[in-house]
């Protein structure tokens, strides 16, 4: 499931994420989200959400 729509995603799920300096590459940082940033229910480019390790990015992708 891709993350760009907020409903979608819940604190305590493991998620992919582009961090700011990974957009121009699209390299993925894994982790388990922490709290969602983004306030609008949706977003093209994903929902931006801060991780548990504190490192903040948009989602990719949600992870089962």
């Amino acid at each position: 499931m891709d993350g760009r729509k907020r409903s979608d995603i819940r604190p305590g799920q493991t998620v992919d994420i582009v961090l700011k300096a990974d957009q121009r590459t699209g390299k993925r940082t894994r982790g388990v989200v922490k709290n969602i940033l983004t306030n609008s229910p949706t977003h093209p480019h994903g929902i931006k959400v801060r991780l548990e390790d504190g490192q903040v990015g948009r989602v990719q992708e949600i992870l089962e």
